[in-house]
């Protein structure tokens, strides 16, 4: 591990504050990333969903190579550390979630996850203890990242907390840096996740999750927004082209304003 790369991974790790939460914006191309990073966001995270979006496929298509060359864009693109929504790791088997840790490494990233979902089922508790074991090998090896460890019960139908929080500990255990179980919103659960581990927990910022200063109050050290950035710039672009087609308008414009002299600021 070279000096700066332990530098830049250490310096993401540290910002991870229980009780004082990073707040980690999910950018989904280079323009997006660069205007984040301008207004002040001490830390970027790729989205699957919203990088899928910005070469017009569905989130859960993109292939290991193409996740990696944009999330390498996005690191290029900033001075900021940035972290990546590598989904599985884009493997089943431990030895190739390893190799696409080793590949975030080789790209610049301080961080990367690794989720317990298949695209299809969670993984045993086994097999996800493994998987995330070899990642975290390969994320303190050479070349250091961060590694965010997954538990993905609560976006696919499986409302079970004590799982949730069982998966988290052993995943603390086989090596993880950042534990993440996207989709809780209870704050009360969010409490119990806290209180069970000794690593850094974040949490998906969605319609029904408790304000920032709530999950301040109960531990959270990071909150993250997913693809929620890239839909609604997705939203704002369809209404205004609505407008336009239905309604021959242009207040769209008063948005369009807003939007010029913010990347005029962040682009130069």
């Amino acid at each position: 591990m070279t000096s700066a790369d332990a530098d830049s991974a250490d310096a993401f790790l540290a910002l991870h504050v229980p009780g004082r939460p990073l707040l980690i914006p999910n950018p989904w191309d280079v323009g997006s990333a660069k205007l984040l990073a301008s207004l002040g966001f001490a830390a970027l995270a790729t989205t699957s969903s919203g990088s899928a979006m910005s070469i017009g496929q569905l989130d859960g298509t993109l292939t290991r190579d193409q996740a990696i060359a944009h999330a390498a864009t996005i690191v290029q693109a900033v001075a900021v550390p940035v972290s990546a929504d590598f989904e599985n790791c884009f493997a089943d088997e431990p030895d190739d979630a390893a190799a696409t840790v080793r590949a975030a490494a080789d790209i610049g990233l301080a961080g990367c996850s690794i989720e317990d979902w298949d695209g299809t089922a969670i993984y045993t508790r086994e097999v996800a203890i493994e998987r995330v074991r070899a990642a975290a090998e390969a994320a303190h090896g050479e070349r250091r990242v961060i590694l965010t460890a997954r538990a993905e019960n609560h976006l696919h139908g499986r409302d079970d907390l004590a799982d949730t929080i069982e998966r988290l500990q052993a995943y603390q255990e086989a090596g993880a840096d950042v534990l993440y179980a996207p989709g809780l919103t209870r704050l009360g659960d969010i409490r119990a996740v806290v209180g069970s581990v000794d690593r850094p927990v974040n949490v998906l910022a969605i319609a029904a999750t408790p304000p920032v200063a709530e999950l301040a109050q109960v531990g959270v050290a990071r909150i993250s927004v997913g693809g929620s950035f890239a839909f609604a710039a997705a939203g704002a672009l369809v209404t205004a082209a609505k407008e336009l087609l239905e309604q021959g308008t242009y207040s769209y414009t008063s948005l369009s304003a807003v939007g010029r002299a913010a990347i005029r600021d962040a682009f130069h």
